[in-house]
This record gives C-alpha cells, sequence and structure tokens, in this order.
C-alpha cells in the first residue's frame, strides 16, 4: 500500500516515474528495503503530496477497518466519558467481530508501514511555510473570524478523526510488542540470523 500509494499520487500529479518494486531486497549495509518507487522531481507542491500519500491512504484504511469492520468508534466514546464498565463490558463484542483477526491483522501491518521515510519527508518544511503563509494571509485579509466558523469545526473533527486513528495505531503496536519480541527472538536462535 506505501509503495502503490506513492505510484499512484505520482500518476494523479502528473510526475514521471521510473522504477518500481514491491519486492524487499537486502541493502549491502544488511538493511532490508521493502519497496520503492522513483519519482523525478515536481516541484515542492506535487513531492510533498507524493510523499503524504502513504500516510493519507494508511489512515483512511485504519480509520476504514476501525469503525466499520471492528465498530471501535463507540468504545472511543465510552473511553472519553470515562465509562469504563460499559467499556470492558462492550470491549468483547469487538473480538467476535467477523474476521476480526485478519482485519486487526491488516490494520495493524497497514499501520506499520504507513509513516512517511525521510526521502518522503525531503519537501515538507517549504510545503508546510506554503500552507502557514497562506493562513496567516488570510488571516490578515479579515478571514479569521469566517476561517473559525466554516473551516475550524471541520478540521476539528478530522483532526479528532486522527487523532482516534493514531491511538488505534498505538494500541495495535503496543498488542503486538510482545509476542513479535518473542517470535523475533525465536526465529534468530532458529536460523542464527538476527533482523534489526
Amino acid at each position: 500500500m506505501h509503495e502503490i500509494s506513492h505510484f499512484l499520487m505520482a500518476k494523479i500529479l502528473a510526475v514521471p516515474t521510473g522504477k518500481f518494486s514491491l519486492i524487499p531486497q537486502a541493502r549491502p549495509d544488511g538493511t532490508l528495503r521493502l519497496g520503492y518507487v522513483e519519482t523525478a522531481t515536481g516541484g515542492f507542491i506535487r513531492d510533498s503530496l507524493i510523499g503524504i500519500a502513504p500516510l493519507v491512504t494508511g489512515c483512511v484504511f485504519v480509520g476504514y477497518v476501525a469503525s466499520s469492520q471492528m465498530n471501535i468508534v463507540p468504545l472511543w466514546d465510552l473511553i472519553r466519558n470515562g465509562d469504563w464498565g460499559v467499556f470492558w463490558n462492550n470491549l468483547s463484542s469487538v473480538f467476535r467481530t467477523p474476521d476480526f483477526w485478519l482485519w486487526f491483522y491488516l490494520a495493524f501491518a497497514v499501520s506499520s508501514t504507513m509513516m512517511p521515510s525521510e526521502s518522503d519527508r525531503h519537501a515538507w518544511l517549504p510545503f508546510g511555510f506554503l500552507i502557514v503563509g497562506m493562513i496567516v494571509l488570510a488571516i490578515l485579509a479579515g478571514a479569521g473570524t469566517w476561517m473559525m466558523e466554516k473551516l475550524a469545526p471541520p478540521v476539528n473533527n478530522f483532526l479528532r478523526a486522527l487523532a482516534l486513528i493514531f491511538v488505534m495505531s498505538g494500541v495495535l503496536h503496543i498488542v503486538m510488542t510482545l509476542p513479535l519480541f518473542v517470535f523475533h527472538r525465536i526465529l534468530s536462535q532458529v536460523t542464527g540470523m538476527d533482523v534489526k
């Protein structure tokens, strides 16, 4: 999903692409390159959008799994309201979701790979300055009140949803830390190789 997101965003923005691979490859320094997409430079705006594409698609996917497949959103509301008794009673319904373990695995795998790499973030600083500059200009032009009335509520809802997605991703990783650590140790002992 990570590399395909880069590739599709580059195509949508008409940025030429080069080599494309989804096959993991060992590098001379001992690290593993999971995949890559070569893209031409399209300017800092298009480069930023191409770089952030995996984060956007990953958030959309994890949000879809959490809300539509695992129905976790009501649990979030119970946590926010402090209804812990109801929360623990309703938590078991999540585990009875059809194909729970498949959705759990997919959400974990996607959330583990959706964060942009250093090369994906190279154009974010100038793009961030552009966005902040546009907001400052809009406020100076007198659009501050309009922005607070019209833009703040949907942005606030978006940020709440994004926070929920990151919390769910964090919980998935916390739950999987011990099993993956044990699996890593066993695999290292069996193969005689240690992957870091």
